[in-house]
């Protein structure tokens, strides 16, 4: 169980890492839109469409990494105070009952909508816009998938954290 959760724990952290890398180049391509569209007058419909490429797979397969650093919005009025077992039910709860289920709607969903972008490779409708947008479209899928991965992971942490609690002897 414990080499499972480092393996997928490995992966996300390494692709959260690569991405990192997308930012800048994000930023380079935001600031040269703007300085071609208001400093030249010229517009750079596959230059900004790309800026929006690399924001949605920064976005969509960043969400795992999130996920596993702990980023994710929570309502934290409690859980601070909660002792590590109550926050691993909390938390496998919480992946049981709305993270893994989102997981499989996302993927059963974007599924057949990833496919039809796939089938006709599915372009840009603006003239001189990228030829991709299938590839975007397939982020969908993808995020649901390593989203769900790094779910199961944390699900596995917090079973093994509940296992060692159940383990160790009371001071009754």
């Amino acid at each position: 169980m414990k080499q499972c959760v480092y393996l997928i724990d490995e992966f996300t952290e390494r692709l959260g890492r690569l991405l990192a890398w997308l930012i800048p180049l994000m930023m380079l391509g935001t600031a040269a839109v703007v300085i071609m569209r208001y400093g030249f007058g010229q517009g750079m419909t596959a230059l900004q469409e790309s800026v929006t490429y690399l924001h949605g797979t920064v976005f969509m397969l960043g969400a795992a990494y999130t996920l596993k650093h702990g980023g994710h919005v929570r309502v934290d009025i409690f859980y601070h105070r909660f002792s590590p077992r109550t926050k691993a039910w909390v938390d496998s709860i919480g992946s049981i009952v709305f993270l893994l289920p989102l997981g499989g709607l996302i993927l059963i969903t974007s599924w057949e909508f990833t496919a039809n972008a796939w089938s006709i490779r599915e372009a840009s409708v603006e003239p001189g816009g990228l030829p991709f947008v299938y590839l975007l479209k397939s982020l969908l899928p993808l995020m649901a998938i390593n989203l769900a991965l790094q779910g199961v992971a944390e699900l596995l942490r917090n079973a093994t954290i509940l296992i060692e609690a159940e383990a160790e002897p009371r001071a009754d």
